[in-house]
């Protein structure tokens, strides 16, 4: 089956579809770009479908590549046969074409390599023969004892001869593809302590789980703790069961050298095929769960990117701490920095009436509606502290607790120490706390996806494919909501379908020296935006208050006008867009008819949609339309919490076994899976996402250990 065959069928698509993606992607069109502007070419296939055919078809590609290589291989050994080659042809994994090439793959000196050296090939022949008329294999053997060449007597012949079957035996594809089925089938992962010593680990020092049922999150806590030299782990399964079925597969009838050919079987398990095919099965393991903890990671950085900003507001940013001091950023609405100072209401200090002096002076002076507190060191106190100056100042002020996450990592950058020289490390955490509510796309962009901290384990994942997923991830963010070309970062606008971090920089730089895009256009006077990435690009970036109003819509400038030709044919003109008259566009095109208009304008109903919809909406930040963040203006400590309270609370991160929330309480309460739902559910995902406004019911509160047990049952119908 060719490969555009084979995805079509795997992806339940059709085969056009599959092969005008494959083309596009050939012709370097970005996923997005391809998402959102190819929809007739596609059939609207949309970037998470693109983006996973995109793997596919790499990994298709390169599964070519190694069948045409192993090939080669073979060939030049002069050992190809018919048969082989059809196989390897008719191979579906990188595995088998591994396992089909294992017998033919140079090796490094083993025992049946000297056997064979010394001669005993046909003897190990004459054995896997099985003839019922062979004479006595041990009398056999006595026509090989060669003194010189290391085989003084017959037994010796024998060994070396079944050494010689036993590396045959293990380096045949079949069975090893029926032993590893068995094993993940069957098998069981295997936990003990490798040291006296108490440790997070404790739960796995006498552990056991069938592999076929082991969740993605334990085999990566075993992994780290194995890392650790906490833990020693194995691979337990019936050894008699999987000798049996090599035996099986090896052995016809009765002859004098079924005993030792069951002899060299037992071998083959036990020195050559188990301890690989346990290395493989932990590898298929760790894979599985890597690729788990990637999806539910990038499930949780998605949502974290497309938090609704809080807009319009001048922010006081706080980062917590206790010896030296909290620091503050205050940022005007558009996240300038005001001005930032250094307080110290926090032991050893404990400076408050000062600090709350300070506080209270820069709310009156810069207009501060909303206090962004980090979650880190000092956190709880800081936010003690805020909420009392809170009910100390007239005016309406609230606050909320952001994650910290990565903020350290951006300070000490090389783009913070761009952006702001001449501030300390810590005041630039604090300028990032302050605008992550404000616009967290445009602020966490700046941050290494990994470093965001809403997944599991993430140092553990496979570096190259999490980098490749998480930037997917934010690159679908930034496309799907739009930049701001004459006020993004250089950060932003390498995410921008088409443009790298070279080509951000440069418009940049011919922002800063010629001042504002006044329409899309002016991109191309760019230094190395060519018209291609012109294309890929210019639907996604956003010229306000320009010459066009479509230069600040998603509509491309390519159906710029059939933007116009749908306006005509209902009745209005470009100077209407966004004057707020455009109520009945929608209505007049449908009586009209979509597909009149569309095929008047040479462009398919999909994007006649698409453009409609932006004519209403000029200028619109699909974020707005989600659940405004939780904003507080009190505060608990857990000594507050009861059994049975039920607290407002937001969703900070989605793990396998559950989901962590911030109950307004400095340690996030965990709703373990079986409380997330009054039904049954495969993950927490199917339920909530990191983001999400939640009802939640305080089940237990352990302070010495600093662990809050929550359920949403029954309250978020």
């Amino acid at each position: 089956m060719k490969i555009p065959e084979q995805l079509a069928k795997e992806f339940k698509i059709q085969l056009w579809q599959v092969e005008n993606t494959i083309e596009l992607i050939g012709g370097g069109a970005t996923i997005p770009f391809i998402a959102r502007y190819r929809k007739e070419v596609t059939g609207s296939l949309d970037d998470t479908v693109l983006r996973e055919l995109e793997v596919r078809l790499s990994y298709l590609k390169n599964l070519e590549s190694r069948k045409g290589e192993v090939i080669a291989a073979i060939t030049a050994q002069e050992k190809m046969t018919p048969e082989l080659e059809t196989a390897i042809g008719a191979a579906t994994t990188l595995v088998e074409v591994e396992d089909l090439y294992r017998p033919f793959r140079p090796k490094r000196k083993t025992r049946a390599s000297v056997a064979r050296e010394r001669g005993l090939e046909p003897l190990a022949e004459a054995l896997l023969s099985q003839s019922r008329d062979m004479k006595d294999p041990l009398l056999l053997a006595e026509e090989y004892i060669d003194g010189e060449k290391g085989v003084p007597t017959a037994e010796d012949a024998l060994n070396g001869a079944m050494d010689i079957v036993a590396e045959g035996v293990s380096d045949n594809a079949e069975t090893r593809k029926s032993l590893r089925s068995y094993l993940l089938r069957e098998a069981k992962i295997k936990t003990i302590a490798a040291k006296d010593e108490d440790s997070v680990y404790s739960m796995y020092y006498e552990f056991e789980e069938p592999v076929a049922k082991v969740p993605g999150h334990r085999i990566l806590a075993i992994n780290r703790g194995e890392r650790e030299d906490f833990l020693k782990v194995s691979i337990a399964a019936d050894a008699d069961v999987m000798t049996g079925m090599i035996c099986d597969s090896l052995l016809r009838g009765n002859s004098p050298a079924r005993a030792y050919l069951v002899k060299a079987a037992a071998d083959a398990f036990s020195r050559l095929l188990f301890p690989s095919l346990e290395n493989e099965v932990r590898g298929v393991l760790t894979e599985r769960a890597a690729d788990n903890a990637v999806k539910v990671f990038s499930a949780n950085l998605h949502q974290l990117l497309m938090q609704p900003p809080v807009k319009d507001r001048v922010v006081l940013g706080l980062d917590p701490a206790y010896r030296t001091g909290c620091k503050i950023a205050v940022v005007d609405a558009t996240g300038k920095v005001l001005t930032t100072t250094v307080i110290y209401p926090t032991p050893p200090q404990s400076k408050t009436a000062e600090a709350k002096r300070t506080v209270k002076a820069l709310v009156e002076k810069y207009g501060v509606s909303v206090i962004s507190i980090g979650n880190g060191t000092a956190s709880k106190e800081s936010e003690m502290f805020i909420a009392e100056c809170i009910g100390e100042i007239p005016s309406k002020l609230s606050y909320m607790v952001v994650s910290e996450a990565g903020a350290s990592v951006y300070s000490a950058s090389k783009l913070a120490a761009e952006e702001f020289p001449g501030f300390d490390v810590s005041l630039r955490s604090a300028v990032s706390i302050a605008r992550r509510i404000q616009d967290p796309l445009a602020e966490l962009v700046k941050i290494e996806p990994k470093a965001i901290g809403v997944g599991q384990y993430q140092h553990d994942m496979p570096k190259a494919k999490l980098e490749t997923s998480l930037g997917g991830v934010v690159e679908d963010c930034v496309n799907t909501v739009g930049v701001d070309l004459n006020t993004a970062s250089h950060s932003l606008l390498s995410y921008v379908a088409g443009i790298n971090s070279s080509v951000a920089k440069n418009i940049v730089a011919y922002r800063e020296e010629n001042g504002r895009f006044n329409d899309r256009g002016q991109l191309l006077k760019v230094p190395k935006l060519g018209k291609k990435a012109y294309e890929q690009c210019a639907g996604f970036l956003r010229v306000k208050d320009g010459k066009s109003v479509l230069d600040n819509t998603a509509v491309h400038p390519e159906s710029y006008s059939a933007a116009k030709l749908l306006l005509k044919e209902c009745g209005f003109k470009l100077t209407d867009v966004g004057a707020g008259s455009m109520g009945e566009l929608k209505d007049r095109a449908k009586k009209t008819g979509l597909s009149k208009i569309a095929e008047i304008a040479g462009v398919g109903v999909p994007t006649l949609s698409d453009i409609l919809d932006e004519l209403l909406k000029p200028g619109r930040d699909p974020r707005d339309e989600l659940p405004a963040p939780l904003l507080r203006s009190d505060v608990l400590s857990m000594s507050d919490l009861k059994p049975d309270m039920i607290l407002d609370g937001t969703v900070r991160n989605v793990i396998d076994f559950g989901a962590f929330v911030d109950i307004g309480v400095h340690q996030d309460g965990l709703v373990h899976i079986s409380r997330l739902a009054d039904r049954y559910i495969k993950h927490p995902l199917d339920v909530v996402k990191v983001g999400d406004i939640v009802k939640v019911k305080v089940i237990s509160v352990d302070e010495k250990k600093k662990r809050i047990a929550l359920s949403m049952k029954g309250l978020n119908a």
